[in-house]
């Protein structure tokens, strides 16, 4: 027996590595017969787009709400009649449950939802077959403002109906959105009349071009560039005329009116101080939330940055359309002009935090000569402890409403315009009440007392 330990359990055993062979793994994975995945073949599945969405689905929820909404209005401007000629338009509620569930989804482009309406079986359910382009998505937002106004008065009705909203006391905000409109389109007088001048140049010259050879173009090229030219002249027109209330503005804050510019691209925007201290095209976004309940009761949008003088017409917006005022407001310092006190005092009972006095001596909570009836009561009120604590629910409810309005995407507006800027608002109101109706009122969409498993979609 030799003290040398083999090399190996049997001596004639090959060194396969040394010889070159492969392993037997490498061998097996050669010659084996095995079945591998093809993503690239088309698959045929039967399926009803039905069975595509569990219950409690938000799409069904939105869809409930939908059908039992009354869209008169906006089947009143349906033109293509039973038996009659013209193209079948598309149903108001398939439109309007696509921007509603868009919005509840964060999304608020036009494009992005034609995109989900082919991929995404939420929106495939909605529509249900029928095709839908942007075009119309877009152009039916902008064009139903009146009719989402109305939609917004029946829902905060039927809540109040049923005892979900007692609108005991309404707490009212603003939030600045960025506009639709660069920086580098505002422009001063002399640049926008020089602007305008060339536009009407742009129109005259086409039409020369066309007389001369009208072979020139297709009719569809004519009809672009036709209209790309008239907005153009349009916008500049809109910007030329808003350009009197900007020279009073500037006048107003000690500035030259010259120095005034207006956006040749939204003539409405106006150049706001943000939230992070910069100055960007915005629009001031005002909504009024009843406290207990969480639900939006009034929707505005302004074209100035300040909140001064926007109490008063929010006041008389939610009483008309409440059809009673509720008995306490709450705002913040930005809000309590001395005469919009004395426009509502008869309404509702604001409270809002009384300003500092630069002397810290002087008592804020005490009535100063000159003050009214109304400017007096308040200063007396907010000084009480009742007051104080009363007031804690401003932020609990405005400043919440305002977060989930900017979850769901409004923080930048694709769209141009005070009044399509306001159907965009009226429609985060809502998807906003609608989440709320879930959650306070199910019975209203039909939906008994709503399914455990969409309890955190409610917002």
């Amino acid at each position: 027996m030799t003290d040398e330990a083999p090399t190996s359990l049997f001596e004639e055993e090959p060194d396969l590595a040394r010889q070159g062979t492969p392993p037997v793994k490498a061998i097996a994975a050669s010659v084996a017969r095995v079945l591998m995945p093809n993503r690239a073949q088309i698959e045929l599945r039967a399926s009803d787009l039905e069975s595509l969405l569990p219950e409690g689905h938000r799409a069904r929820i939105v869809w409930a709400y939908v059908e039992q909404a009354d869209l008169s209005r906006m089947y009143a401007e349906i033109k293509a009649l039973e038996g009659g000629s013209g193209r079948t338009p598309i149903a108001p509620e398939i439109l309007f449950a696509l921007w509603l569930y868009a919005t509840v989804e964060c999304v608020g482009s036009a494009r992005a939802i034609v995109r989900l309406t082919q991929d995404h079986d939420a929106y495939r359910w909605i529509c249900g077959g029928v095709q839908v382009n942007y075009h119309t998505l877009s152009d039916f937002r902008g064009e139903h403002g009146a009719a989402l106004d109305g939609l917004l008065t029946d829902s905060v009705a039927a809540l109040l109906v049923v005892g979900a909203v007692k609108l005991k006391r309404v707490a009212q905000d603003g939030m600045r959105v960025r506009a639709s409109a660069g920086a580098s389109s505002f422009r001063r007088r002399g640049t926008l009349e020089r602007c305008l001048e060339e536009a009407r140049a742009q129109v005259e010259t086409l039409k020369q071009q066309i007389e001369d050879d009208p072979g020139a173009l297709t009719r569809r090229q004519q009809a672009a560039r036709e209209r790309a030219i008239h907005e153009r002249q349009e916008r500049i027109e809109k910007a030329v005329k808003r350009l009197p209330e900007l020279e009073k503005l500037k006048e107003k804050s000690g500035k030259k009116a010259e120095e005034a510019r207006a956006s040749s691209t939204d003539a409405e925007a106006t150049v706001m101080k943000m939230g992070d201290g910069g100055f960007r095209p915005a629009y001031n976004a005002q909504y009024a939330t009843d406290t207990e309940s969480q639900v939006i009761v009034g929707v505005e949008v302004v074209t100035v940055g300040s909140d001064m003088g926007q109490l008063a017409p929010m006041v008389e917006q939610v009483t008309e359309r409440c059809g009673e005022s509720p008995e306490q407001w709450l705002v913040d310092g930005g809000y309590p002009a001395h005469a919009q006190l004395d426009t509502v005092v008869e309404n509702t009972c604001v409270y809002a935090p009384v300003p500092k006095p630069k002397d810290e001596a002087i008592d804020p909570h005490a009535p100063k000569p000159g003050d009214s009836e109304a400017v007096a009561a308040w200063r007396k009120r907010m000084g009480t402890e009742e007051a104080k604590a009363l007031y804690k629910d401003r932020a609990a409810s405005a400043e919440c409403v305002n977060a989930l309005a900017r979850e769901r995407g409004l923080t930048r507006l694709r769209v141009r315009g005070k009044s399509k800027v306001r159907s965009v608002l009226l429609l985060h109101a809502l998807a906003h009440n609608l989440m709320r109706s879930f959650a306070l009122a199910p019975e209203l969409l039909g939906l008994g007392t709503g399914a455990p498993e969409v309890a955190e979609m409610t917002g």
